[in-house]
């Protein structure tokens, strides 16, 4: 096996200290969920967010941390092979993994978040490191950074009905970077149900009543019985994952390199 000197799991710690006395890396910490994806895409999302972060360090000269391959998810207990980690959990996890390298002076972290839902608890431990220690460390939340343009540019006029959990970004950058994983024979289109009478709007949690939405605590067995949220799946195509994961690989390697030459003690200076 190729030692991969981008990652922190292949190195020793004495080559990751002698990469600290002549340079102080940006750390990135990809997280990630086991999760339903529809029944065509495999469950282990974070594969790939892993992937993309790795490809980033590599670009930016960064180092990339182990993957937290476990989320906060609560609406997909209902089906079985997810992995869901309550919010105290999740929380208390990505506060330690944030120290590990606080201890050591290592203030330039970057998040890179793989699962959308954990966004509300990134934004609450970040709050708190950064009144403790002083430091801001940025979340970048990998599958929300595309602008409408970018998926225009991908999937014309389809871009709005290619989007959705159970479809794309995921499907399409599963078909490119996974493909093996992949069933085809599976792909189809959202059929959700309604609840109280009204419909469920947004990915699992909204019902619409009088034009305004209401959260409500649901499961996905009881918007999308097959996983899929929202979105065609069959527009997804593994060009199209091509074009999103090189898209997204840049895009992070560049606020990479952008972020280390600022100081994150300091965001106004």
């Amino acid at each position: 096996m190729t030692k991969r000197r981008h990652a922190l799991q292949d190195l020793t710690w004495v080559e990751f200290a002698e990469r600290l006395k002549t340079d102080r890396p940006v750390i990135l910490l990809p997280l990630g969920s086991q999760e339903e994806q529809g029944p065509h895409a495999p469950m282990g999302d974070y594969v790939v967010a892993e992937h993309i972060a790795l490809a980033a360090a590599e670009r930016a000269d960064a180092i990339c941390a182990p993957v937290l391959p476990f989320g906060y998810a609560e609406f997909f207990r209902g089906m079985a092979g997810g992995i869901q980690l309550r919010a105290d959990t999740f929380s208390r996890v990505l506060e330690d993994m944030l120290t590990a390298f606080l201890d050591h002076d290592i203030v330039h972290i970057v998040i890179c978040n793989g699962h959308s839902t954990n966004a509300p608890l990134i934004a609450d431990v970040t709050h708190k490191i950064r009144r403790q220690w002083g430091v801001v460390v940025p979340n970048l939340n990998l599958w929300r950074l595309m602008p409408d343009a970018v998926w225009q540019d991908i999937h014309g006029a389809n871009a709005a009905k290619a989007r959705g959990h159970g479809a794309d970004p995921l499907t399409s950058v599963a078909m490119h970077l996974t493909p093996d994983l992949m069933r085809p024979d599976l792909l189809g289109t959202a059929d959700r149900k309604t609840a109280f009478g009204l419909p469920i709007t947004g990915q699992f949690s909204n019902l619409l009543f009088q034009g305004s939405q209401i959260d409500v605590p649901l499961d996905v067995t009881q918007v999308a019985p097959d996983g899929v949220g929202g979105g065609d799946a069959r527009l997804s195509t593994a060009a199209a994952g091509a074009a999103m994961t090189e898209w997204l690989t840049a895009y992070v390697a560049e606020f990479l390199t952008h972020f280390k030459s600022c100081d994150p003690k300091t965001p106004n200076g």
